[in-house]
């Protein structure tokens, strides 16, 4: 007996160590590894304006697109001069909103401006003798201005690192720009425009201060920085030298001019309205500052690559060329699959676990679209394991991992439910309260907002089929679809969604409620009850189109779309979305010849590369305007990817071809494959841009033959079909709902490219570029080959 209780108590100390260690572990990943949230700030937002959080409905845009609306004429007296500061209200994209979070200013070092003494924005504190902040508030800055000041920094010969000039001791490196050799020192300038950090950096000319610069050692180009993240609104977000200087260093070397501002990084906000209007300005400021340049040539990866196609689309001229690092067509659009991929991955670990196909990670693939790999130790995996030791639902997860997951896992509760948002601690609790934090509320101007308060979604996901295009191939069984779609719902509407226990770490170091998932603000059902789906508002949907939020494929620019190839890393960055983009401006224009789409190697970037190609672009169009942008493409101008050393694997017009496309497989696409989405999987459009589908009813989509090889299957099981389905089923060759019928703005005349009128190249009407349709589909529709009951309460067309 004292041997078993001894043994007993043995396995008991054990376990508990075991499971001691694994919640530390669970701990110190979570902690060393994860996203989480900071800590209160020494000057939180304390306060708002009155008014501005009484969440009033709003109607969703309705006006001209950006593309043939007019703007207002500049007001400011441009340049800001140093120790002046920049305009606070902006010039056409609407009211500032609050709270608004003031970020730091590295380069200075300084605090922002007391613009008020209500209590209104940040505390701003006095300092002591030697400069450093006390604890004693001399007022507050609601608006987050800084002086406009000039640092000088060089590249050290000694290790390459940048340094502040004054620090200099005889190790200033040397570049030669213009045909001769010059120190690299640069000039960098930072301050506020529209309430956002901007800067300014060029080589340091001959002869100049700080309030005169020199052109001597500028190459007559500039370089518009765009950054990426995912942004809600209300933030400024921070600069340093590292945001411009080192980032864009090579460029510096070669004589470049770079401009930046927070206000083009989307971690701070989606507004493209606010983008373009900062752009404006920035431009405006470094043209009285130096000159006008050549052309200007955007840059920037992923929502810096957004901003430059919705930019050149909306408002041709303030890029002249675009170089889109790891692109998305946009913003919104986005949205659509990335949605789906939570509720699905909860299907698959939760809902179907004892279904053993979906143990086997890449067995997903067919139905998210998204590339999986078994063995692939995703960033989760630990917290999952420790998790395991006290939810159940973590024991069984399989092992690898897909896109979902290590891409795209913490989007949904950040851009999508008004309850939470990563640094609501830099907020006084009563304001982050009252705060609606969501993209869609970033963008209420555009998506308006209902009588409830809350910014109306354009996320819709009614008659989708999961996993039809694995149905109509056989690989996917007709009890596993229709469970599957069955259980799939939608996300809870703003008014019914609670906490993210996602982001466990909001103080406790390991809730026992933890969710991967988020699955509590999700509608989930069953075959005998389905779930609920969502429906996105029209009048959002009309408005994000209008407002120029969404890339219709109008581009006139040279663009050449670079990419490292990274779906062996699982990233969230893959290679269909430069797929995408060029099927939408072919789709606009009856070509794409302006856009080049690269794709390499992680170990070589092809940065510079595009900048000469460019750079000849630009030069040709100088000398013979009236050939267009397509007419100037340079002979090296081509499609092409590269390997780990630089060497180009393939290069030329069919080099991508492939199923995307209906073509042979090109050299690049077989060396580096693109994968799907799940909205592509449920048989949409490659375009990704159908927010809202048409319904048919399911008879009408068996009598089609949109069910393939399981047509026969479907028809057995039509009334769960129809219980799953209430309202109908995709219908991917009618435009979707919400959708412009036509033209938004006109496609005739000229545009500007740096400087030079160029003629528009539309090669036929928009209408007779159609996305090429779904398996199935596209055929007159036939009798149903067997006698099916119609149902009396489905929708008619």
């Amino acid at each position: 007996m004292e041997a078993n209780m001894s043994w007993r108590a043995r396995i008991l100390s054990a376990v508990t160590v075991s499971v001691a260690l694994l919640v530390a572990v669970g701990g110190w990943y979570g902690y060393e590894k994860l996203p989480r949230i900071p800590g209160v700030p020494k000057a939180p937002v304390l306060g708002v304006p009155e008014g501005a959080l009484n969440h009033e409905p709003i109607a969703a845009y309705s006006g001209e697109h950006p593309r043939k609306s007019g703007r207002p004429a500049e007001y400011f007296p441009f340049p800001i001069a140093i120790g002046a500061t920049g305009p606070v209200e902006t010039l056409f994209s609407g009211p500032s909103t609050y709270p608004f979070l003031c970020g730091d200013n590295d380069v200075t070092g300084l605090q922002p401006l007391v613009d008020n003494h209500e209590g209104e924005g940040i505390p701003v504190f006095a300092l002591d003798g030697e400069g450093k902040q006390t604890d004693e508030i001399v007022g507050y800055s609601r608006d987050c201005s800084h002086k406009t000041a000039v640092s000088y920094f060089y590249r050290s010969a000694r290790d390459g690192k940048f340094r502040p000039l004054q620090e200099a001791v005889g190790d200033i490196d040397q570049v030669t720009v213009n045909g001769k050799t010059t120190d690299f020192v640069v000039r960098l300038e930072t301050g506020t425009i529209n309430r956002f950090f901007y800067a300014i950096a060029a080589l340091r000319g001959s002869g100049e201060t700080a309030e005169a610069p020199n052109t001597s050692n500028w190459n007559r180009r500039l370089i518009y920085q765009f950054r990426g993240g995912v942004g809600v609104g209300r933030r400024q977000g921070n600069i340093g030298k590292s945001a411009i200087i080192e980032r864009r260093e090579d460029q510096l070397a070669r004589g470049y001019a770079i401009v930046y501002s927070t206000a083009n990084q989307t971690s701070n906000h989606y507004n493209i309205w606010l983008a373009e209007d900062t752009a404006r300005r920035l431009k405006k400021q470094f043209e009285a500052l130096y000159d006008e340049p050549l052309y200007t040539v955007g840059i920037g990866g992923s929502g810096g690559a957004i901003q430059q196609y919705l930019i050149a689309q909306n408002a041709p001229g303030v890029i002249d060329a675009a170089l889109p690092l790891y692109s998305y067509p946009d913003m919104v659009s986005q949205t659509i699959y990335v949605f789906d991929c939570e509720p699905l991955e909860y299907f698959f670990d939760v809902v179907d676990v004892d279904n053993p196909r979906w143990q086997d990670v890449t067995a997903r693939t067919p139905v998210l679209g998204l590339a999986a790999h078994k063995d692939f130790d995703h960033r989760f995996a630990v917290l999952e394991k420790a998790a395991s030791l006290l939810d159940g639902r973590y024991r069984d997860i399989a092992d690898g991992a897909s896109e979902c997951v290590q891409g795209w896992r913490g989007l949904v509760p950040l851009v999508n439910n008004p309850n939470f948002v990563h640094f609501s601690k830099s907020f006084a609790d009563d304001v982050a309260r009252k705060t609606h934090w969501t993209h869609w509320e970033d963008l209420r101007p555009f998506y308006g907002s209902g009588r409830n308060g809350y910014a109306n979604s354009a996320w819709d996901n009614q008659g989708v089929q999961y996993g039809l295009v694995a149905l109509q191939q056989g690989n996917l069984g007709v009890d596993e679809f229709l469970k599957l779609n069955a259980t799939i719902g939608g996300w809870k509407a703003p008014t019914e969604q609670g906490g993210e226990n996602l982001w466990f770490m909001n103080g406790d170091v390991f809730p026992i409620k933890l969710s991967v998932w988020s699955e509590q603000n999700m509608n989930l059902g069953s075959l005998d009850n389905p779930a609920r789906r969502s429906a996105a508002s029209l009048e959002a949907i009309r408005g994000i189109y209008r407002s120029g939020h969404v890339f219709l494929g109008d581009v006139e620019i040279p663009i050449v779309d670079v990419r490292h190839y990274l779906e062996g890393e699982l990233d969230m960055h893959h290679s269909l979305a430069s797929f995408v983009t060029r099927e939408r401006i072919k789709r606009a224009r009856g070509h794409s010849d302006n856009q080049l789409i690269w794709v390499s190697n992680k170990a070589y970037n092809p940065i510079d590369e595009a900048l000469d190609i460019i750079d000849h672009w630009m030069q040709k169009i100088a000398d013979h305007p009236e050939r267009g942008v397509a007419g100037n493409r340079p002979v090296e101008a081509t499609d092409r990817c590269f390997d780990d050393q630089g060497n180009v694997i393939a290069a030329g017009k069919s080099v991508w071809n492939g199923q995307w496309n209906h073509q042979p497989i090109g050299a690049c696409m077989a060396h580096f494959p693109i994968y799907s989405t799940s909205r592509q999987m449920a048989g949409g459009p490659i375009t990704g841009d159908v927010f809202k589908c048409a319904l048919q009813p399911v008879e009408r989509a068996i009598a089609k033959g949109v069910y393939g090889v399981a047509t026969s299957a479907i028809i057995d099981r039509v009334d769960d079909l129809r219980r799953v389905f209430p309202d109908g089923v995709c219908n991917y060759n009618e435009p979707g709902m919400g959708s412009p019928k036509g033209p938004l703005f006109p496609r005739r005349g000229t545009i500007t490219v740096a400087g030079h009128e160029v003629n528009v190249d539309y090669r036929q009407p928009v209408e007779q570029v159609a996305a090429e349709p779904v398996e199935g589909e596209g055929r007159e529709a036939l009798a149903t080959p067997v006698s099916i009951k119609p149902d009396p309460e489905a929708p008619r067309d």
